[in-house]
């Protein structure tokens, strides 16, 4: 890819994957009239029902028909494919100048070792957003953040990705994949079954489940941007906050054991972003049996 492009029209871009995370890039990419040309290569024998075609991208189904001038590559499959895939590639007659980037969250460069042996500059770009449709997940991916990876022409092939599509980079120090995609996973996976953990509990104090994940989503929607304004310590509310013994106990009596080591596990977080406002020395310390003994 030109350098000239970086931050403009990325030219002719090779997605492979037909996937959510694939064809939503894609589809923000040609609305932000990012790309001059787009090709996505699925295992579908016919292209699949999308906006995207016929008329603004080409499919093709097989690997070994190889789009011609591609400026850039994106492999956008299932984690355990990527190795394959990226192999797959380097057996291609592609020009070896040509940037190569993945779009996993937990995987290395290190899968694009192939690509990298024959001269490709390899890089990954992993968007933090929760794509669950290959529709709407194109406006998903509007302005979040990307966890980047790269050097050379695969961070420039990136930076114009996340550019194109109005997001911002996160750059992820060597071998740290692994902890940031177990970050995402805390603040977007594990929020999702903490809610589920919540509504059950709703159900149990008699709210019905319709009425009760309305509120429990604005009580989370609330806390998270509060954490965006003010950060976690400022931002903690709650009975650990308080240093209010006595609530916590009665929670803790009144939940299951399966739900228990949970409660308190998360308590004992908790407990660290108290002790960083002040929180009375002498609560803390009964919180903390209190929390320990319970789990």
């Amino acid at each position: 890819m030109a350098p000239e492009r970086a931050l403009g029209r990325i030219g002719h871009l090779w997605i492979i994957g037909s996937g959510r995370t694939g064809l939503s890039l894609g589809l923000l990419l040609h609305r932000n009239a990012a790309v001059e040309r787009l090709t996505i290569t699925g295992r579908r024998p016919a292209a699949p029902a999308h906006p995207l075609f016929p008329a603004d991208a080409e499919y093709r189904r097989s690997l070994d028909a190889v789009p011609d001038a591609v400026d850039g590559i994106v492999i956008a499959v299932p984690d355990g494919a990527i190795r394959e895939v990226a192999d797959r590639i380097a057996a291609l007659p592609v020009l070896a100048s040509t940037p190569v980037l993945h779009t996993s969250g937990s995987r290395s460069t290190d899968v694009l070792g192939g690509l990298a042996e024959r001269g490709h500059p390899v890089g990954s770009a992993h968007p933090l957003a929760a794509i669950a449709d290959p529709v709407s997940g194109a406006e998903r991916l509007r302005g979040v953040a990307w966890g980047i990876e790269g050097t050379g022409a695969a961070r420039t092939l990136a930076e114009a990705v996340v550019h194109a599509c109005e997001g911002r980079m996160l750059a992820i120090a060597p071998g740290g994949k692994p902890v940031y995609h177990a970050a995402a996973v805390f603040a977007s996976n594990y929020a999702v079954a903490l809610l589920a953990v919540a509504e059950r509990l709703m159900d149990a104090a008699g709210v019905a489940g319709d009425e009760a994940r309305t509120a429990l989503a604005g009580l989370a929607r609330g806390a998270v941007e509060n954490v965006a304004r003010s950060g976690p310590v400022a931002a903690l509310t709650g009975p650990v906050a308080r240093g209010d013994v006595e609530t916590v106990a009665l929670h803790l009596e009144r939940l299951s054991e399966a739900e228990r080591p949970l409660y308190c596990s998360l308590g004992r977080e908790a407990l660290h972003l108290a002790r960083q406002t002040g929180l009375d020395s002498a609560a803390a310390a009964r919180l903390a049996d209190l929390l320990g003994e319970a789990e």
